[in-house]
C-alpha cells in the first residue's frame, strides 16, 4: 500500500467516526422534473462525496441543487456569503415578442434532508407558475436552515471579464497583503512548489495573485496570476477560500480541471484534510478516475442519463464504472449476479491461473445486483463502445438473458461476451446438488466424513421442507445455514467448490473453465 493510500484510509476512517457528531449536515436531495431529470435521488453518505458520470447526465444540476439547500448567516469573512436559490441558478429564459423560444414552465421540486442544529429537518423548493417557493411539508414556522454555502464553478476561473478588469489593477490604486501561512503550506504540499512569499493584490472587490520563489530557486522568479498555470491558479485560490471555512458546505465543480492526476490526489487527500478538521462537508463533480480513487467507495455518485431521466447507479457496481472511466485498459472485467457467483468464478480462475500465466491485476472480477440489470448495463458500455472489456456472468438460470442480450448486441452492431454458469440453476442449487453427490470429496472441508455430511444434507433438507418460499430462496438459506454452522463462508465454499471441480474433465465446473480460458485467450488476442 502507498503512502498516498494509506494516508487516505486513515482520513476515511476519522471522517466516518466524526459524521454521526456533526450537527450541521446536507443529508440527501431529490430532484423532480428540472434539466432532464425527472426524478433523482441522491444521498450524500460520506463528508467528501464526488459526483461522476458522462457529460449530459445531470452531475452540475445536482450540484447547483444542493447550492439552494442553505441561506446564509451573517458575513463571517471577508467575502458577503452569496443566496443561492434555484431562480437564480435555473433562470428561464423568455424573450419579449416570441414566446415560442421560452423555456417550458412546468413544474419542479427540490426537496432536501438535512441535520439542522442536530435536529432532522427537511424542505423542498417548488416551482408552479413560473415562480420559486419554499415548503416545509406541514411544518409551523419553518425556516430554511442557516449555513454558508461556497460554490466553486470553472466560471470563476476563466471568466474573461474578470481577467480584462484584473490587469487595469496596476493603472490604480491598490492595496497588497501576504497570503495566510496555511494557504501556501495547502499550495505546497499539493503542487509539490517551494514559494518564497505568496501576496494578493486587491482593488475594491478585484484581486490578483502574485508568486515569488526567488529565494528558493535563486533566481528571480515572480510571476503575476496571468502567468500561472491553470492548475497552480485553481489551488491557491481553492485554498484562499476553504483554508478558514469550518462547518460548511462546499461544493466543486470539475474538482480536476486542469491537474495533473498526481496533483488530483494530493488535492483531494489535503481537502478531506480539511473537511476533518474544519468539519466542512464537500461534493465535487468529476471525470476523473484518480479522484474517484481518492474517496470511499460509498463517498462515489455515479449518475447515468437514461432517455429523459437521470438514474443513480449504485456505488458497489465497480466493474461497470471502472470500464466507463477508461481504467479496464488492459484489464478483462467479469461482471457477475452476487457475492457467491463472483466466487465460483474466482474459483476457476484461481485453477486456470498458472496454466494461462496471467497476473492477478490482468483479471477483474465483480459482482451486481441481478441478472435483470444486465441488458441495462450492456446498453451502457456499448454506448460508449466498451462491451468488449467486459464479460457477463449469469447464473445457470439466466439462460434467456443471454439470448436477449446477444440479441441486442447484433442490433447494435457489436459483440457481447455472456457466460452462464453451470446447473441451470442458482449457484446455490448446484453446489446443494454437489455436495450430496460428491459427500467423500467434499466432507473434509466442513470437518466431517461422507456419511456425516450426508445427515447434514437430509436433516436441513427436512427442515426446510415444508418453507413457503421460493426453491431458490430455499436453496440459499440451506447453503447459508450449512456453511455457518461450520464455521464457512460462503464465498469461500463456492471458491473452493469451483477450484476442486474445474480440475477432473468430468467436474461440473470442467466447460465453465474451458469457456472462461478460451474468453481470457481471445481477449489476449486483441491486445497483442
Amino acid at each position: 500500500m502507498t503512502a498516498l493510500s494509506q494516508n487516505l484510509r486513515q482520513i476515511w476512517d476519522q471522517l466516518r467516526g466524526q459524521k454521526a457528531s456533526r450537527e450541521d449536515y446536507l443529508d440527501q436531495v431529490r430532484i423532480q422534473k428540472l434539466r432532464g431529470i425527472q426524478d433523482l435521488r441522491v444521498a450524500l453518505p460520506f463528508p467528501v462525496c464526488v459526483l461522476a458520470g458522462a457529460n449530459g447526465c445531470g452531475k452540475t444540476t445536482v450540484l447547483l441543487a444542493l447550492a439552494c439547500a442553505y441561506r446564509p448567516p451573517s458575513p463571517e469573512w471577508d467575502a458577503e456569503p452569496v443566496t443561492n436559490t434555484p431562480a437564480k441558478l435555473f433562470p428561464d429564459f423568455r424573450p419579449k415578442g416570441d414566446p415560442t423560444l421560452s423555456d417550458s414552465p412546468g413544474r419542479a421540486e427540490i426537496e432536501y434532508s438535512y441535520t439542522s442544529k442536530g435536529q432532522s429537518l427537511s424542505m423542498a423548493w417548488k416551482r408552479g407558475a413560473g415562480k420559486w417557493s419554499r415548503s416545509f411539508f406541514g411544518r409551523k414556522r419553518g425556516e430554511q436552515p442557516v449555513r454558508t454555502v461556497y460554490l466553486h464553478t470553472l466560471s470563476k476561473l476563466t471568466n474573461p471579464s474578470e481577467v480584462r478588469s484584473v490587469i487595469q489593477l496596476a493603472q490604480r490604486a491598490f492595496t497588497s497583503a501576504d497570503v495566510d501561512a496555511s494557504d501556501i503550506g495547502f499550495a505546497q504540499r499539493i503542487l509539490g512548489f517551494k514559494y518564497a512569499r505568496l501576496a494578493v493584490v486587491k482593488h475594491g472587490k478585484r484581486n490578483l495573485l502574485v508568486a515569488d520563489r526567488s529565494d528558493v530557486t535563486g533566481d528571480a522568479v515572480r510571476y503575476s496570476e496571468f502567468h500561472m498555470s491553470a492548475g497552480e491558479r485553481a489551488v491557491i485560490r481553492l485554498s484562499m477560500s476553504l483554508s478558514k471555512m469550518e462547518s460548511v458546505l462546499v461544493l466543486v465543480d470539475e474538482v480536476e480541471a486542469g491537474l495533473h492526476p498526481q496533483v488530483q490526489q494530493m488535492l483531494m487527500l489535503e481537502l478531506q484534510r480539511l473537511a476533518l478538521r474544519n468539519r466542512i462537508q464537500i461534493v465535487c463533480t468529476t471525470h476523473s478516475p484518480a479522484v474517484l480513487d481518492t474517496v470511499p467507495m460509498e463517498a462515489r455518485v455515479f449518475l447515468e442519463r437514461d432517455g429523459d431521466n437521470v438514474k443513480r447507479r449504485e456505488a458497489f457496481r465497480d466493474i461497470i464504472q471502472k470500464t466507463l472511466y477508461g481504467r479496464s485498459q488492459n484489464v478483462l472485467s467479469f461482471l457477475c449476479e452476487d457475492a457467491e457467483s463472483e466466487a465460483l468464478v474466482r474459483g476457476v480462475l484461481d485453477f486456470l491461473g498458472p496454466k494461462l500465466d496471467f497476473l492477478q491485476n490482468d483479471i477483474e472480477v465483480g459482482r451486481d445486483t441481478g441478472k435483470d440489470q444486465f441488458p441495462a448495463h450492456m446498453e451502457t458500455l456499448a454506448r460508449f463502445r466498451r462491451l468488449g472489456d467486459v464479460v457477463f456472468v449469469l447464473d445457470g438460470d439466466g439462460q434467456d438473458v443471454k439470448q436477449r442480450m446477444e440479441r441486442r448486441a447484433e442490433e447494435l452492431g457489436q459483440r457481447v461476451r455472456v457466460i452462464c454458469l453451470p446447473g441451470g440453476e442458482i449457484p446455490e442449487t448446484w453446489a446443494w446438488a454437489l455436495l450430496e453427490k460428491s459427500a467423500e470429496k467434499y466432507a473434509e472441508y466442513f470437518g466431517l466424513d461422507a456419511a456425516g455430511l450426508r445427515a447434514k444434507i437430509r436433516a436441513w433438507d427436512g427442515v426446510f421442507s415444508a418453507a413457503a418460499d421460493k426453491p431458490a430462496a430455499i436453496s440459499k438459506n440451506k447453503m447459508a445455514t450449512l456453511a455457518d454452522e461450520h464455521s464457512r463462508s460462503m464465498p469461500d465454499l463456492f471458491r473452493h467448490l469451483a477450484k476442486s471441480e474445474a480440475a477432473p474433465k468430468g467436474g461440473s465446473v470442467f466447460e465453465l473453465a474451458v469457456s472462461l480460458e478460451d474468453t481470457i485467450r481471445n481477449w489476449r488476442a486483441t491486445r497483442d
